[in-house]
């Protein structure tokens, strides 16, 4: 009984958030019990344009360290904010969703190509952070009890703690940079004068993920009208006598 109910929550987790979260937790794992190394995960443009591991354009945002406490923190974080954002601003539109992935890891990969960036998940995670804050700036926010800021702050302090942990901040500046340029292309040059939407998420995206709408012009025939189907008529109607 409570297996079902365990895989009726997880089922009901939208499908993006699911997909990614699910990952990696079971990177993570392969790891810790050794399937897997580090090594084989990073990310290389060495190894990935001379000996054609391309996995690890995408393995190298799986990867959050070893189980602790920092693995714990970026993956409620992580589970967090991508539901939100896809349970709010982005509910019926998957494929935009998935093109704001492929978008913030785009530029996050070209950045990695420049600096030595090992593992991208933190970056994206406050990535996704920061479009959430941006969007919802009303919000009260709350740190372990300690702090109480509108919500547009959190990535900053988020950034904060990071320094304090002793971490190096460039992994959370870099995912600050790249959700605020897709924050602006998004939201706020379209709006301005003369602006328009650069982001257009590709056709083949949106015939992948997101369900077609009805036509309101459809008009079915007559033998396809519910009031036509044998079986739907009303079941309280007696048989004449």
């Amino acid at each position: 009984m409570a297996y079902a109910g365990l895989a009726q929550e997880y089922l009901g987790v939208p499908a993006v958030t699911r997909a990614y979260t699910t990952a990696c937790v079971l990177t993570t794992a392969a790891v810790q019990l050794e399937l897997l190394t580090p090594f084989q995960l990073y990310f290389n443009p060495d190894l990935i344009f001379r000996k054609l591991q391309v996995w690890r354009l995408v393995t190298n945002f799986l990867f959050f360290g070893p189980l602790g406490f920092s693995f714990f923190f970026n993956m409620i974080f992580l589970y967090r904010y991508c539901r939100m954002l896809e349970e709010g601003s982005f509910r019926g539109r998957t494929a935009d969703f998935v093109f704001m992935f492929l978008f913030g890891g785009f530029l996050m990969t070209l950045f990695g190509l420049f600096a030595s960036l090992f593992f991208l998940g933190q970056a994206f995670t406050i990535m996704l952070v920061y479009v959430w804050s941006r969007r919802n700036p009303y919000i009260r926010m709350n740190f372990f009890g300690l702090l109480n800021f509108q919500a547009p702050f959190l990535p900053w302090v988020l950034m904060g703690f990071s320094l304090l942990l002793g971490n190096s901040i460039i992994i959370d500046l870099l995912g600050i940079a790249v959700g605020h340029i897709y924050y602006f292309l998004e939201d706020v040059f379209p709006n301005q004068p003369g602006g328009k939407k650069l982001l257009l998420t590709p056709s083949f995206l949106k015939m992948v993920f997101d369900t077609p709408e009805e036509d309101p012009n459809y008009n079915p025939l007559p033998e396809d009208r519910l009031e036509n189907r044998p079986g739907d008529q009303d079941l309280n109607q007696q048989p004449p006598q």
